[in-house]
């Protein structure tokens, strides 16, 4: 068996990728077989269809016109293998969120006509809509690595393993690009769409949410999906991609050549088993009653228990040979280090996993202190809703920070980095769940959203709103789950940058590597202020881009109340059309600056300085983390606030407690679906772009 997985195992991972890109296709056509509701249902849903479709497409258009540059810089400056990895891994990333969000947006039609048969058929349209999206990410992220590691080498267009990781740093840059735009650009433009439905429709014109007068309303539900499953399905890809790339690139660049087949296939095995056991997760996820959460995370936990199983006789197949012979580094990572030791680096990596979760779910459920916290304090005023809001997204910062120190140094102690790698790729073996729980969100909002314009009867809406308010939690709670996983995957990239360094830096008459980095250094220094700046700079851009383009929506939607008064008596239409145009030239025009800043500087001070390079991305890992943790758990807190106040808690729906967490929730939207979540792929578009560059960088 050891043989075979070594000598097979990317044919081994391509299956398991295989079998999850078919669990898409045959749930994608049990899904489209199920009723679409009637005409009117059919027409919403159609809107949403056609502008989310044309937001992507267009989208794709402008990062093509990005990429084709460096597709020839990558040619000039690395070699033609990298520079098609990185096509390999745009487009498949560009499908999959394409793809993902396609059929999430015909899922959500029929989650409302299913919904009036109760909440276990609902939850099962919504949740097997939600697994194809998640499903594709992981199945062709594998495919993706698997396949192109496969024909590099098996063609001979590369001499060594280490090459053809090498090449892999390409497709990651690739999933990368496309994801920073993804989550960007889809995040400018739902929550644009958002706040200005909000400020206009429900502040100004007192009309309820998803009220078909408003004109943005098509526009807020595309949002939706361009945002939360697009944008997430693409952050994930490409976390999983950099990840499996990242821990291939430990392997034989610690290890040499005696055992790098073994070392480059046993992350590729790992995640083809944990798509067969996130597969039987899926499977099993309903419910008879109306327990909603406890159906959806039923599915999470057997899938990681199954994941932690199967771990332990792959590490025993590949490794125990390469273990029992010593392979080791030079300064020993692997020294004594056994099966054992590297399977419960799997098994510290599936318990941050949950951790997070847990972490997450408790700063933004309205179950617990923190969002009771901001919904008591929005009784005394706007200004008090914010100050709360702000102190909760900061504290929410300390546990996940905890967890993941206390990860990294038990991991580190049991196998060194490279345990560490192991860690964060066994922590990636939920994302086809986890992103199946994202796009949940979108497609239950959309639901409610639908049965709303549609008038369906108050028992679908009785359905579609609990929901809703999963989807909402479940939303939450992957963001959590994605900046951890970027942050532990951002610090195996750049130990994977150190060790790349080597051969430049004998090159340049250095000895070891042990002078780089030194936080004495002054160059350091800068280089850590850099990085923080980036992040902190990126966000900026972000939220003022929401802003800008927000302003825009309300403008728009004030004319065309102005201008077409029967809109709010029934007797004339809103143009949803031209709202949706004008949030998607917006968010078009507004993501371009802000993404080439973890491309561009990184460059620049690369050229200048290797040691300042090396702190801006230590400044860039550590800055990132906490900037994106208390910017989507405030934010996510911001918004179940408003939904507790609403539920009836502190004055309900239209007390003054109501108008400040409108307010709150407001500010919060473009920190939890904009500037937070894209803070994920700048990190590892940054550290990315400084392995490519390595061969300019200045000693």
């Amino acid at each position: 068996m050891t043989d075979f997985l070594t000598d097979h195992g990317v044919v081994f991972a391509l299956f398991c990728a295989a079998i999850a890109v078919l669990y898409g296709i045959i749930v994608t056509q049990r899904l489209l077989a199920k009723p679409a509701g009637n005409e009117r249902m059919q027409e919403i849903s159609g809107a949403i269809q056609e502008g989310a479709s044309a937001y992507l497409t267009r989208q794709y258009l402008i990062i093509a016109v990005v990429a084709l540059p460096l597709v020839i810089l990558l040619a000039v400056l690395q070699n033609w293998q990298t520079a098609l990895g990185f096509i390999v891994g745009a487009v498949l990333s560009g499908a999959t969120g394409f793809i993902g969000m396609n059929l999430s947006v015909r899922a959500n039609s029929r989650v409302a006509e299913a919904a009036r048969g109760g909440v276990p058929p609902a939850l099962d349209v919504a949740f097997k809509g939600g697994s194809v999206t998640g499903m594709l990410v992981v199945g062709l992220a594998l495919l993706g690595v698997a396949g192109y590691f496969g024909i590099l080498t098996l063609t001979g267009a590369v001499d060594s393993d280490k090459e053809a990781v090498d090449a892999l740093i390409g497709l990651g840059f690739g999933g990368s690009l496309i994801s920073v735009f993804a989550r960007l650009g889809g995040g400018i433009f739902t929550k644009a769409a958002d706040v200005g439905a909000d400020l206009v429709g429900k502040v100004e014109a007192g009309i309820p949410e998803d009220d078909p007068r408003n004109p943005a309303v098509i526009a807020d539900n595309v949002g939706d999906n361009v945002g939360d499953c697009a944008g997430m399905a693409a952050d994930l890809f490409e976390t999983y991609a950099v990840t499996t790339v990242a821990v291939m690139l430990l392997g034989v660049l610690y290890f040499g050549d005696a055992y790098s087949t073994s070392l480059a296939m046993y992350p590729l095995v790992l995640g083809g088993v944990a798509i067969i056991a996130s597969i039987i997760g899926a499977l099993l996820v309903g419910t008879k009653t109306d327990r909603v959460e406890g159906a959806l995370y039923r599915g999470l936990v057997i899938s990681g228990v199954l994941s932690i199983i199967a771990f332990y006789p792959v590490t025993d197949w590949i490794m125990s040979e390469p273990l029992a012979n010593g392979v080791i580094d030079v300064s020993n990572t692997l020294s004594g280090t056994t099966v054992t030791d590297l399977w419960l680096c799997a098994v510290i990596g599936v318990a941050v996993t949950a951790l997070l979760f847990v972490i997450t779910d408790y700063y933004t459920s309205t179950r617990f202190r923190p969002v009771n916290a901001i919904a008591e304090a929005s009784q005394t005023g706007h200004a008090t809703n914010i100050i709360q809001g702000l102190a909760q997204g900061m504290q929410a910062t300390a546990a996940p920070a905890l967890v993941l120190a206390f990860a990294i140094l038990a991991a580190n102690e049991l196998a060194g980095i490279y345990g560490i790698g192991v860690a964060v790729m066994a922590q990636l073996s939920l994302t086809g769940l986890i992103v199946a729980l994202d796009a949940f969100g979108p497609i239950t909002d959309n639901a409610g959203g639908i049965a709303e314009m549609a008038e369906l009867p108050e028992e679908v809406r009785n359905v579609t709103d609990p929901l809703d308010a999963v989807g909402n939690t479940t939303k939450a709670v992957t963001k959590g789950y994605a900046i951890g996983s970027a942050a532990l995957a951002a610090l195996v990239l750049f130990a994977a940058f150190k060790a790349e360094l080597a051969p430049e830096a004998a090159k340049a008459g250095l000895a070891d590597l042990d002078g780089l980095f030194n936080l004495s250094s002054p160059e350091v220094l800068v280089g850590l202020i850099i990085g923080g700046m980036m992040v902190y700079l990126f966000s900026a851009l972000a939220i003022e881009s929401v802003g800008r383009a927000g302003g825009q929506v309300v403008e728009e939607v004030r004319r065309q109340f102005k201008e077409k008064p029967g809109i709010m008596d029934g007797t004339e239409k809103p143009d949803y059309r031209q709202a949706v145009a004008l949030v998607t030239a917006a968010a078009q025009k507004e993501m371009i600056l802000p993404s080439l800043i973890p491309i561009v500087i990184p460059v620049i001070v690369g050229i200048l300085s290797v040691d300042a390079l090396g702190g801006l991305l230590i400044g860039v890992i550590i800055v990132g983390l906490f900037a994106a943790i208390s910017m989507t758990a405030g934010g996510g807190a911001w918004d179940n606030a408003k939904k507790l106040i609403e539920d009836g808690e502190y004055g309900g729906k239209g007390s003054d407690a109501h108008a400040a967490s409108i307010t709150g929730d407001t500010v919060g939207d473009p920190y939890k679906d904009t500037a937070g979540p894209a803070i994920n792929p700048m990190i590892k578009v940054a550290n990315i772009v400084a392995i490519l560059i390595i061969p300019i960088v200045h000693f």
